[in-house]
């Protein structure tokens, strides 16, 4: 379910990121010859790379999101969700604050683990010849 979540996400962003490409570049690339595989490779993914990372960091705290809602509606046992839905059903508020704090903590280390391999992982691409 998650992935039906991040897909609009993630094309919308890609998308939004291919229509900014410079024109200029693209006609250089024409004036030069430029193989449409080298075109795509230090043309468009250096543009595109930018909206790709905003795009995995948005979809990534949205489906983190959507799963924890999910496991509050459907109580899984021995699951965050069942915890908070305890916590608000018997008005256990510490515990219901205590649940939040380690939900929006699991979240930031999650979103910035996911962050720091995107980081690398466009820093790897864009140094390759």
């Amino acid at each position: 379910v998650a992935h039906l979540l991040a897909f609009p996400i993630m094309y919308t962003n890609l998308l939004q990121g291919l229509e900014a490409t410079d024109t200029q570049l693209l006609e250089m690339a024409d004036v030069f010859q430029i193989r449409p595989l080298a075109r795509v490779r230090s043309i468009y993914l250096s543009q595109v790379l930018p909206y790709f990372e905003a795009a995995a960091s948005l979809a990534l705290g949205f489906c983190w999101k959507a799963g924890i809602a999910a496991e509050v509606i459907a109580i899984p046992s021995r699951s965050i969700g069942e915890e908070l839905y305890h916590a608000k059903v018997f008005l256990d508020t510490s515990s219901l604050f205590a649940w939040t704090i380690v939900i929006i903590c699991m979240s930031v280390l999650v979103e910035k683990g996911f962050s720091y391999l995107i980081k690398r992982l466009v820093k790897r691409i864009e140094e390759r010849p």
